[in-house]
């Protein structure tokens, strides 16, 4: 099917990407992070079926779309994006979609095949699982040849 798929370990749902940061932010990074979260108990997120980024005719990337029903991730993630762009990084273009990547279109292909678009399409509004959000990291990236590393920078508990 062409699909590289994520692995278990490194599911994640991603509130605000930095980009490249310099190791001397990354304390007030995580300051950043402890102060927006203290204001947050913990909270249920529900996996609500399958999705494709950017969109089904350009499905490069399998998700699973998940429902916020308190609106507290959304909060969160707005309340992170207005801190961290007054510390200077770039504020994100598009409203804030929550998902879990899954898998991606493997190699140099432009597009998952379109019998991996069937097969996933059939899980569009299936209940997938549910979580109680109870705390928030702070992770370091990086890419390597065989995918990317991530390090656990800081850990706010909600």
């Amino acid at each position: 099917m062409g699909i590289k798929w994520v692995p278990e370990d490194n599911l994640h749902l991603t509130l605000k990407f930095l980009g490249e940061v310099e190791n001397v932010q990354i304390p007030e990074i995580c300051n950043v992070a402890a102060d927006v979260c203290s204001g947050f108990d913990p909270f249920e997120l529900n996996f609500t079926g399958s999705g494709f980024l950017p969109d089904l005719a350009r499905a490069r990337v399998l998700i699973a779309t998940v429902e916020d029903p308190t609106d507290s991730l959304t909060a969160m993630v707005s309340q992170l994006e207005d801190r961290y762009a007054a510390l200077g990084f770039k504020r994100e273009p598009r409203d804030y979609v929550p998902h879990l990547t899954l898998g991606r279109a493997r190699g140099g292909s432009r597009r998952i095949s379109q019998t991996a678009i069937d097969m996933w399409q059939r899980y569009e509004n299936d209940p997938l699982g549910e979580m109680t959000a109870r705390c928030v990291q702070v992770v370091g990236s990086f890419l390597e040849k065989r995918g990317p590393t991530y390090n656990v920078m800081h850990t706010v508990e909600l």
